[in-house]
């Protein structure tokens, strides 16, 4: 795959725009110390002239001296441009990174469900990274190397047009097999970065599932498969350092070789026949060196840009990746308070299989709570992510506080529409950052009084460091009673109009339960509720009830009235007390 070059351009605008002066900084430091560099084999040349031709000693000590400086000088303008390159790289790929992360969360789940988290780490994280160099050095580089490449040419047709003529023959021949293998390792490179994607998928889902492995007795198996990732990524690993790589060193080593015995045999023509002093010969010889050096850095410019070029398709690539959730033409920030829900003929399918919904429509008023009952794979779930907008349906309208849902701004949906799970999410970090999802605006006291309501303070008060205790991965160091109360807290501080429990109380003891359902009944009070349920009596606190069957509405009506009707669906389930019929 080639990029064409505007990519590149547009792609080093974009993001060193911002830090045009430091690299006008850093074009300064490349370019002065080249300039060095290329005027102390003169001072160098000089100095053995003298030295030959019986000249002074002071003169020689002046020479010797200013040599000295020279180089030291150019040392330091070369550590400096190194240092201010690796600071526009480590900026230009950290917003670079920021821009594809943020991409990445705003696609909607099915982008997500086709991916493991590691794949997605290694996109992120490891294609930009491959970028660094590109963003801080590549252009100056390659510009700088071509300039010094120059400008020691020019030197060697000043001493004789005969050695600038040959040497640069073959610093033409050595850029021109450059060029042609430019591409070589391109693919390669890139089939490198999928296979590292792939494996660091395998390898944390794994790490994911450590405790099911080794109680399952799968660790032969897992190892096995860990085993073939690592010798499926050996050749393409192999093949991309030797081809793209050492195939290149290879050409321009051979080249040089012939490049420096045509200049020792020159200068030791010319030096005989008395057109060069000795010094002169060792001035054609240390350029001859010289040349090499930008050829070499042209050289690694150019492997690093091969390996540069694949993360760069494969970025390009995940930017391409649009969301199926459509944006926002007329944003809409929902109203304070309750909100009412309406769904007209709404179809889902999560692809081109059968519908998960089929043409459900009903109207919940605000301040309504709605318990919904159906069996595993009835469209419960999907029910309540339409809601969140982590999909859009592919036929019908959504309405909340009678605003399309589609025209409703993500961050106010966010604000407003919340939702508790059985999976609890807590993250590594502290009780405080996991209450306010690193929200800095929340005083101490709002949060103690939400523990507190909710019977959780003297828990999170017991802990080390109280609020600012770290918590493990996954809310490890609390119960899971505690750890369900804490995501009930987080729900209440950000207040929302809408409130969607799919059995946030399941799985646990009947003290545990108790709280949790005692914390539900608060967070229900004066809001719009769904209880997504897989139990009857969690459905008892309802207004109104919606059973789903095969993705169609098959009873909906009011709790109580259903309740009294034996001909009900509902009616029949309480009889008969058969909650198991829901699993």
């Amino acid at each position: 795959m080639k990029i064409p070059l505007r990519q590149y351009w547009s792609l080093l605008r974009d993001y060193l725009k911002t830090q045009r002066l430091r690299m006008a900084f850093l074009s300064a430091l490349l370019l002065t110390s080249i300039l060095l560099e290329i005027v102390n084999p003169l001072i160098l040349r000089n100095f053995i002239d003298t030295a030959t031709s019986g000249g002074s000693l002071d003169a020689l000590w002046t020479m010797a001296l200013i040599f000295i400086g020279v180089a030291v000088v150019q040392r330091v303008f070369s550590i400096g441009a190194t240092y201010i390159g690796g600071g526009i790289g480590w900026n230009a790929t950290n917003e670079l990174r920021a821009d594809v992360a943020l991409h990445c969360l705003r696609l909607d789940m099915t982008f997500h469900n086709a991916r493991t988290p590691g794949e997605l780490i290694e996109r992120i994280d490891a294609d930009v990274t491959a970028l660094s160099n590109f963003f801080s050095q590549f252009v100056i580089r390659v510009v700088g190397n071509l300039l010094l490449l120059a400008g020691v040419l020019i030197v060697l047709y000043a001493q004789d047009w005969i050695i600038g003529a040959v040497l640069t023959i073959f610093a033409l021949i050595a850029l021109f097999v450059l060029l042609r293998m430019r591409w070589v390792g391109v693919p390669r490179w890139r089939k490198v970065r999928q296979i590292n994607a792939e494996f660091f998928g395998f390898l944390g889902e794994r790490l994911a599932g450590t405790e099911d492995i080794r109680s399952s007795g799968a660790t032969p198996y897992v190892m096995r498969r860990f085993y073939e990732h690592m010798r499926g990524w050996w050749r393409p690993q192999t093949s991309a350092a030797v081809v793209g790589g050492a195939g290149m060193w290879a050409g321009v080593n051979t080249t040089f070789t012939i490049g420096m015995a045509v200049s020792f045999v020159l200068g030791a023509a010319l030096y005989n026949s008395g057109a060069i002093t000795i010094g002169t010969v060792y001035l054609i010889f240390f350029y001859t060196e010289m040349i090499r050096q930008p050829i070499e850095q042209i050289l690694r410019q150019l492997e690093d840009l091969s390996r540069a070029s694949a993360s760069i398709g494969r970025i390009q690539e995940l930017l391409a990746i649009n969301s199926k959730i459509e944006p926002t033409t007329q944003p809409i920030d929902l109203p304070a308070g309750s909100l009412a829900v309406n769904l007209d003929h709404v179809s889902f399918s999560y692809s081109d299989a059968e519908p998960i919904l089929k043409d459900v429509t009903f109207e919940l008023q605000a301040g309504q709570v709605l318990g919904v009952l159906g069996r595993t794979g009835s469209g419960k779930t999907t029910l309540a992510r339409l809601l969140l907008r982590l999909y859009d349906p592919q036929d019908g309208e959504i309405r909340v506080a009678d605003a399309p849902l589609r025209s409703i701004t993500e961050s106010s949906l966010r604000q407003r529409v919340g939702m508790i799970t059985q999976d609890v999410q807590l993250f590594h970090a502290s009780v405080r950052d996991n209450l306010t999802f690193f929200e800095p605006g929340v005083s101490d006291e709002m949060l103690r009084t939400q523990l507190s309501d909710l019977g959780l303070w003297p828990r999170i008060a017991a802990l080390p460091n109280g609020l600012d205790t770290e918590l493990a991965t996954g809310g490890r160091g609390l119960s899971a009673g505690e750890a369900q109360l804490l995501t009930c807290a987080r729900l209440f501080l950000r207040d929302p109009g809408l409130v969607i429990l799919d059995e946030a109380s399941a799985r646990l003891d009947p003290a545990t339960e108790h709280l949790i359902e005692q914390a539900i009944d608060r967070l229900l009070t004066g809001r719009t509720g769904i209880i997504i349920a897989h139990r009857l009596q969690t459905v008892l606190r309802a207004d109104r009830i919606l059973i789903l069957e095969d993705g169609r509405i098959v009873e909906y009506g009011d709790r109580e009235t259903l309740q009294r009707d034996p001909q009900s669906r509902f009616y029949q389930l309480l009889q008969t007390g058969l909650e198991e019929v829901l699993a």
